[in-house]
């Protein structure tokens, strides 16, 4: 099957036979896991054998120890390749000295199931290549004047006005608000932010529909980063960084702050809503029911993170940002501000405690593992430690993710939310550094170099805080990054990268003009359309269809790509003709 190779086991020793047992590399602290028992060689010489699969993912020591005192013979580390075919032929080298030897031989070489994301590249690499071209082309007068008189004049203009241009704005505040201009005579929306929250978005449904069945387009089985452990967070930062360019337009623009306060309370409760019955997981069990509903989830999280971060926002806002006249004007995005950050250091201060001190019954207290086989099998039923417990005593069992990540890798049994009730306060963390982001741009409008400056300084301080968290160390930190306890290294490490990507984009995109955002404009536009519709459309052609090979990853990537661009596409004729779902 994908993912795996064959290994045969050729036991020239006499009894009593020996047993063989594997361990990911990936599993930190993990027991042995017994593949197989292998019998010895019979009266004729002829030797045992035993055929086992074999995972090609992550590398894996194998150990061969005596089925009888438990003495071991010999340990291999070795990453199989897919579709490999291996014989470990175990010997003996000298009677007198009982050494034993394990040799590893190839019988049939693995083949490189990484070349279809190669060529997926130079595809589009080739696409983009040749839209560049197109463009360069047009700006050539006789080029253009012939594509002109071909084409409607009134499309012609309409095009070139929807490329060069924005939709009309709406004074409203949602998880995809309307951003104003950075002066009061204008209202074009600030394309890198829309580009930033699209290429999340893009990057989210990937993985969310397979990613080609790559391990690092999965999440992370517990501690460390993948790919698909990058956007949630990026998305929950931008949706931070609307929330203060959104709310001080609309103050700017005469709205009540009891008004603005109704249009966050309905939205939220409109996020909460769609995630727990139309984007809910669990109706894999069967037919929803109060039984077996998933409470947590990503829109859940969304809206209760908006919530309170447009709320601590709004209590403390001011309809004009212009320069603060403090005695410190370079902490001027900052000090004004000091009671939300006393609330937040609080709201920190409480999530350290309760992962730290809280007890957990048959589990260590500060417990951060992933239970299983991890920490030699010593917790079992600790997954997640106190955030796993909490929901457990809150929600229940049955109303909780039944299939984490851990179980995979870990073989941890108990239901894990990677969105629980713990890990929502350093979401609501990471959105308030995403909101910082905002305010830097209020603060320091029509300045591109103080802007570009200061998420350079926030980038690096979220750096540093981050190597000191994790001795910047996968596994030996004193708080490792972890997606699934969503731990303040993650947020600290997610909010330095989003930094200095957005600072990349807004160079790229709104301060030289050099990048017109596409294709992530389009999607980072309608985002909630597109991931509700992502959701509800996963199983429906053309979004996914039979595979004559489902063990193939060049298959799953094919899908996955084509999926993903049609929802690119989608969201590029809604933008055409100015479409746009706002909750």
């Amino acid at each position: 099957r994908m993912d795996q190779a064959l290994l045969l086991v050729r036991n020239e020793l006499p009894a009593p036979g020996l047993n063989l047992a594997a361990r990911s590399g990936s599993c930190h602290q993990c027991l042995y896991q017994l593949l197989a028992f292998v019998p010895p060689s019979n009266e004729s010489q002829k030797p045992g054998t035993a055929s086992v699969v074999v995972d090609t993912q992550h590398p894996l020591t194998l150990l061969l120890n005596s089925s009888v005192g438990d003495r071991d013979l010999c340990k291999i580390q070795y990453h199989f390749g897919e579709f490999g075919n291996y014989s470990l032929v175990v010997k003996t080298l000298s009677t007198s000295t009982q050494s034993v030897s394990c040799d590893l031989i190839i019988n049939e070489g693995p083949i490189n199931s990484y070349l279809p994301i190669l060529f997926a590249f130079l595809v589009y690499m080739g696409i983009l290549a040749i839209l560049i071209a197109g463009r360069l082309l047009m700006k050539i007068d006789p080029v253009r004047n012939w594509v002109y008189k071909k084409l409607n004049p009134r499309a012609t203009d309409r095009m070139i006005n929807s490329e060069l241009g924005s939709p009309n704005t709406t004074d409203s505040i949602n998880c995809d608000p309307t951003l104003q201009s950075w002066n009061t005579g204008s209202r074009q929306r600030l394309r890198s932010l829309d580009t930033f929250r699209g290429l999340s978005l893009v990057i989210m449904v990937f993985v969310n529909y397979g990613g080609g069945k790559y391990w690092f387009f999965k999440h992370e089985s517990w501690n460390g980063l993948t790919v698909a452990d990058l956007v949630f967070p990026w998305f929950v930062f931008i949706m931070g960084t609307s929330i203060a360019l959104a709310l001080s337009s609309m103050l700017r623009w005469g709205s009540s702050k009891w008004k603005v306060l109704r249009k966050i309370l309905w939205r939220s409760f409109v996020l909460i809503l769609l995630g727990i019955i139309v984007v809910n997981p669990n109706y894999c069990l069967g037919p929803m029911s109060w039984d077996n509903l998933r409470i947590p989830g990503v829109l859940q999280r969304l809206g209760f993170t908006y919530l309170v971060v447009a709320a601590l926002e709004l209590l403390f806002t001011r309809a004009d940002s212009g320069t603060w006249e403090g005695r410190f004007p370079a902490l001027q995005d900052i000090l004004p501000y000091w009671p939300q950050w006393i609330f937040i250091l609080v709201l920190e201060t409480i999530w350290l405690c309760l992962t730290f001190l809280l007890p957990v019954p048959d589990c260590p207290r500060g417990y951060l593992g992933p239970g299983g086989i991890g920490d030699f099998g010593k917790y079992p039923n600790c997954t997640g430690g106190a955030a796993g417990y909490i929901d457990r005593l809150l929600l229940g069992e049955k109303h909780m993710y039944q299939h984490p990540s851990s179980g995979v890798i870990y073989q941890s049994t108990m239901p894990y939310d990677p969105e629980g009730i713990l890990g929502t306060i350093n979401s609501i963390v990471m959105a308030f550094l995403g909101l910082q982001a905002g305010k830097i741009t209020l603060f320091y409008k029509d300045q591109p170099k103080q802007i570009m400056s200061r998420f350079i300084i926030w980038g690096t301080v979220m750096g540093i805080i981050s190597a000191i968290l994790t001795k910047c160390s996968k596994e030996e930190g004193f708080i490792p990054i972890n997606k699934n306890l969503w731990s303040i290294s993650y947020v600290t490490t997610m909010s330095c990268f989003a930094f200095i990507l957005l600072l990349l984009i807004y160079y790229l995109v709104d301060v030289k003009k050099w990048w017109s955002g596409a294709p992530f404009l389009y999607p980072g536009m309608n985002s909630i359309l597109v991931y509700i519709g992502h959701q509800v459309f996963a199983n429906y052609f053309p979004f996914k269809w039979k595979m004559q090979d489902s063990q193939s990853h060049a298959e799953h990537l094919t899908q996955n790509l084509t999926a993903t661009t049609l929802w690119v596409v989608i969201s590029y004729i809604l933008y055409r003709r100015k479409i746009f779902w706002k909750i």
